[in-house]
């Protein structure tokens, strides 16, 4: 039997949600409950992430959408197997630092079309659904297409983060990105808005366009949206805006299915996605965190310590997540426990200490906080955890005009230095924030979880992997406790100059436990309010494997829910 805290005095007002023939959780609860249809009509975890991730690019395009990319773990109950799609896309065939030098950067743009890699989101999907769904394309994305096709409520925070998309949708004569040339406006923007606006709270929201691209895809599979028209229009539009993409770089997408990351930790395996994804950050900080009793800790002590111990984690990820295809990573060194003891040595009880090696960023790094997690759990006790995500928002927004679709910045995060090991590259995969994560017991799933948002994620991860294994919180409990967060995007923590770095502080700790981090060097940014986004968005599910039963828990910092039968 699963052994945690159910409490009555919750933060949120939220209980967990039980159920044992099935589980969903996501961002916004239409997208969950699409889900929940496709388990009760038969399909199992794969084919119901497939049904929710497709919803969500409807139902909250400004996170996610076709044009972006997604990475999943996949948990075969009865072969007892997990493995790892990266459905994440490359640059271009001509992408080129020297290019981008030439015409004044001196980091990569974020929101033009040399920001746009291969999005890998619909290949990824497909894939999925043939390895180990049930279903057929068309019959997954179905509820999609029909609410794409007849409108739906908008719900209150996407409502609200959608109004901060539109000067970039329509390429605004007064929107300021920071990139040298923002391109023409862009009449196809309004595929995405009102009348020129954000729908508002409640509004009925119609996209006919994407639901037209849906259908192709339920017709077509993927070679809809990498061979033929779609693709072509895609590599004009993303080159009108100064990228490369063209339809051959289309074409020659292919995901990838690899092996998971592990960490050992007390009596549980975390399993995260390999570079280049950025898992490689929450799987070093288990390993660390695996020398120190945490759960013995104060509260000040624990937070401290953890806080020491992402600093170390994001150093190394930063100098080594990358492509693998392009670059050899040190990942037997990285993960062995001789490593993790040496770096274990520089965490001082008593000071917060920024000087670490690897990893010092020499550019800035965008932010980004707006991706969509879900995860999926059937009655059989397969379970899909699956994270798609357009990056900044609605990405470049960058709208391919005439369908709906809008591309991702996920190229935003190359760096152009030529001799680091994320330099930008032909047919390169740029360093990836987004990240799904699962915990066995054992030969056993134990859970399906993942927080979204940018350099948030790793963190979330660690974070809700102490809160469900040190402190015995349930999945509910330990999404609804307060955050913290290295601003790894800002330099904070990561080689900032100043000591200890700079890390955001939910509301909701005792004023006692950031008084003490003060004292000990860390410098604090308290965020309240609507900003709490910037803290991610998690979902859990947990699975007894004695009885069955399904216990999950959904972020109170959005919209969405926790749905069973």
């Amino acid at each position: 039997m699963i052994s945690f805290t159910f409490s009555s005095a919750f933060h949120s007002r939220r209980s967990n949600v039980l159920a044992t023939r099935g589980m969903v959780a996501t961002s916004q609860p239409l997208a969950a409950q699409a889900g929940l249809d496709i388990l009760r009509a038969g399909g199992n975890a794969a084919d119901a992430a497939v049904a929710t991730a497709a919803m969500l690019n409807v139902v909250e395009p400004i996170s996610t959408g076709i044009g972006g990319d997604m990475f999943a773990l996949y948990w075969d109950a009865n072969a007892r197997t997990m493995t790892a799609l990266n459905g994440s896309g490359r640059a271009p065939a001509a992408a080129s630092i020297d290019e981008l030098k030439a015409q004044g950067y001196q980091r990569m743009p974020t929101f033009t079309g040399h920001a746009v890699s291969i999005p890998g989101a619909v290949a990824g999907w497909c894939d999925l659904l043939e390895r180990h769904g049930r279903m057929t394309p068309a019959e997954v994305l179905q509820p999609a297409i029909e609410t794409a096709e007849r409108g739906y409520p908008v719900s209150e925070l996407i409502a609200r983060g959608w109004q901060t998309q539109v000067k970039k949708l329509l390429r605004a004569p007064d929107w300021i990105s920071g990139d040298r040339d923002n391109g023409p406006p862009q009449p196809s923007g309004h595929e995405l808005l009102i009348e020129g606006r954000a729908p508002r709270p409640g509004e009925i929201m119609r996209i006919p366009t994407l639901a037209e691209t849906l259908r192709g895809i339920a017709a077509q599979g993927k070679d809809y949206i990498y061979r033929g028209d779609f693709a072509r229009r895609l590599s004009e539009h993303v080159q009108r805006y100064g990228g490369w993409i063209t339809p051959e770089d289309m074409a020659a997408h292919e995901s990838a299915w690899e092996t998971p990351l592990t960490a050992h930790y007390r009596g549980v395996t975390l399993y995260e996605c390999p570079p280049n994804g950025q898992g490689l950050a929450a799987i070093l900080a288990a390993n660390l965190a695996s020398g120190f009793d945490l759960a013995d800790m104060s509260v000040a002590d624990r937070v401290h310590v953890m806080i020491e111990i992402m600093r170390l984690a994001f150093a190394d990820a930063l100098q080594w997540v990358c492509d693998p295809d392009h670059v050899d990573i040190p990942l037997t060194t990285l993960l062995s426990g001789d490593y993790a003891d040496e770096r274990r040595r520089l965490i001082s009880m008593a000071r917060a200490n920024p000087t670490v090696s690897h990893g010092i960023p020499r550019v800035a790094l965008p932010q980004g906080a707006d991706t969509v997690y879900l995860s999926v759990v059937d009655g059989k006790g397969n379970a899909c955890s699956f994270i798609n995500s357009l990056y900044m928002g609605t990405g470049t927004g960058l709208v391919v005009p005439g369908t709906g679709v809008a591309l991702q910045n996920r190229a935003a995060l190359f760096n152009l230095d030529p001799t680091h090991p994320n330099a930008l590259a032909p047919h390169k995969r740029p360093y990836q924030t987004i990240i799904p994560a699962m915990l066995t017991r054992g030969h056993d799933l134990l859970a399906s979880f993942g927080v979204m948002g940018g350099f948030m994620q790793p963190q979330g991860h660690f974070q809700m992997l102490v809160n469900l294994i040190d402190l015995g919180m349930s999945p509910q409990m330990a999404l609804d406790a307060a955050r913290w967060q290295l601003d790894v995007a800002a330099g904070g923590g990561v080689g900032a100059q100043e000591p200890g770095g700079l890390a955001l502080i939910e509301e909701g700790w005792d004023f006692e436990v950031l008084a003490e981090l003060g004292r000990r060097g860390h410098h604090l940014s308290p965020v309240g309010g609507f900003r709490r986004g910037l803290f991610g968005g998690g979902q859990i599910i947990m699975r007894d494997p004695e009885t069955g039963v399904l216990i999950a828990g959904s972020d109170p910092r959005k919209d969405g829910c926790a749905v069973g039968w």
